[in-house]
Formats: structure tokens, sequence, C-alpha cells
């Protein structure tokens, strides 16, 4: 049966990823997100995929914006059967020089904005005699790492947000409230950042890609379930944080920076915690290579090479 499903933070990373598995199975997309200009590059190749979709530009951050947007999916598919929200940002900083209203922003992207959508969906969903919602929280729910505070805050106040509206869910039936906690994963969002900390960040490996996490989300549309992680090393670093306290924050610090900060030099700035950058939007971030490309290049030169033995044989 073909679903209507609103994507929040569509333009980029896994929530473009997620956009388009959605269009290759034909369901009906109400796209939502900051740049309008960016939503309709999406949009357009959700129909090139042979899908009915519009784009709703907002900002889950202002009053309002998102029951206009529940309205729109509402006015326009007759129906909402699942809500998916991916959008948020990031800043880098110690917590004590990282500006107020940067780690405030964050929070409030991150953690109240998707408070504002479960209570929107979760409406919609009761009107409607059921619904899917799927936030997208992250191994940082689970453990903590160091320069990221607000972030990490947020996704612990998601877990928690999320754990509780699946206990109120068992009264409702029909109603589904699934989390998807990913590890390090190849999208913009490391550069996109806010920085305070002089170094730009990168996800740490093992990474996976936004494409990985897309599948995972889908299947929870598909059948729901309460948590996915995706990553190999998430149960690695949640025992570490729970059993091991004192090793894993004696590690914890020197990881990060080594492996979760690039060596390139940055100036202070917001990055798109307050307005986005759709010159830096896209499904991934260029952490990982190009499969596709790398197979075209080892097949082409293969293929000169045994061009150039058979001119070589009698």
């Amino acid at each position: 049966m073909t679903r209507t499903v609103v994507v929040t933070g569509a333009t980029s990373g896994i929530g473009r990823a997620t956009a388009l598995e959605l269009a290759g199975r034909g369901d009906r997309l109400v796209l939502a997100a900051r740049s309008p200009a960016t939503l309709d590059e999406v949009r357009d190749e959700c129909r090139a995929a042979g899908t009915a979709a519009i784009a709703v530009p907002m900002d889950v951050t202002e009053p309002g914006a998102v029951a206009a947007l529940a309205d729109a999916a509402r006015a326009e598919f007759g129906r909402v059967d699942a809500w998916v929200h991916t959008a948020a940002v990031m800043a880098y900083g110690r917590f004590d020089e990282t500006p107020a209203e940067v780690f405030e922003q964050v929070v409030r992207t991150d953690l109240l904005a998707a408070a504002a959508v479960a209570r929107e969906a979760l409406r919609r969903f009761r009107a409607d005699g059921g619904g899917t919602l799927v936030l997208t929280g992250s191994v940082l729910g689970h453990i903590t790492a160091p320069y990221m505070s607000g972030y990490v805050t947020a996704k612990w106040g998601l877990q928690g947000l999320a754990r509780t509206l699946q206990q109120e869910a068992r009264e409702t039936p029909g109603v589904a409230i699934c989390l998807v906690n990913p590890g390090s994963v190849d999208t913009p969002v490391y550069r996109q950042a806010a920085n305070y900390l002089g170094r730009v960040g990168r996800p740490p490996p093992p990474i996976a890609s936004p494409e990985r996490v897309a599948r995972a989300i889908v299947g929870c549309l598909d059948r729901p379930r309460r948590e996915v992680s995706v990553g190999r090393l998430n149960v690695v670093m949640r025992f570490g944080f729970t059993v091991l306290p004192g090793v894993y924050d004696t590690l914890v610090g020197p990881l990060m920076r080594r492996a979760g900060l690039t060596r390139t030099p940055v100036a202070a700035h917001q990055g798109i915690v307050f307005t986005p950058n759709p010159a830096g939007e896209a499904v991934r971030g260029g952490w990982l290579p190009d499969v596709s490309q790398v197979v075209r290049t080892v097949g082409g030169r293969a293929a000169t090479v045994a061009s150039a033995m058979r001119r070589r044989l009698p």
C-alpha cells in the first residue's frame, strides 16, 4: 500500500537519502527543510523516481511551522501515514567556550523540534487511526564525547523522549514509535557544524553510508521496531561507557582529538546552526570513497592491462 510520509531534514545526509529510498518504493512524500532551492532539487529527484512529492520549506524550530507542515501534507494527500524526523545541527567546542546561544539552538533543533514533530505526528495519527513515527537519534544518546556538549545533551534527551513515547503508545493501537541510532555516518553535518574548537570535525571510523541508515529507517516503516542501531562499534562503545567508565573517560578525549577531528584549522563560526548553507547540502559528506567510482576506475585499469597483454601476445 502506498503511504504518505513526511520527511523533515530532507535536503541533506540521512534525510535526503531516506527521501530517495522512499521515492524508489513509490511512497508519496512531503519533504521539509530550510533551503527552498535544495528542497526543490530533492523533490524533483523523487518525482523522477516515479513518485508524488511536494516541497514545504520550513524551519522546525519556528512556532507553528510543524503544524503548518502537517496541514500541507493533509491538504495534498489526505492524511499522514508516517513521519521521519532527521533534522539536526551540531556544534564543536568546549562547553565553556561555546556561545550559550549556539548551545541552546542545537538543543532546540535536535531535541525540542523533535518533540514538536512527535506531538503533531501523534495528534494526526490518533485522528487517522494509526501511523509510524521514526526519530533519528545517535549512539551519542547512549554515550558521551567531549567537544559536542549540545549535540550529546539533545540526543540523550531524545532517547528519553522516545522511550517515554513508546510506553505511552502502548495505549494507542496502530501507533508505533521507532528510534534509529546511527554511529558515524558519511554526511555533510561535520563540515557544516558550528565550530569553536579550531579544527574541522569529521566522523570517526568506522563510517556508515547515509544510504545504509536510510534503509534502516525505511525498514522501521515497513516493520516498526523500538530501536535500531546502525554502526559496527556502537555496542562496543556502549559497553565500555557503561561497564568500564574510568577506562572510557581516560580514552575518549585522546581518541576524539585523533579520530574525530581533522588537522584542518578553522576560525570560530556558527555553521548552519541558525541559517542553512545550501552549497554544503548533499547526501554524502565525502568521508567515504565513492564505491561506484572505484569500481569504474579499477575496471577501466583492468581493461587497459588486458588490452595491452592481448597486443603483446603472438
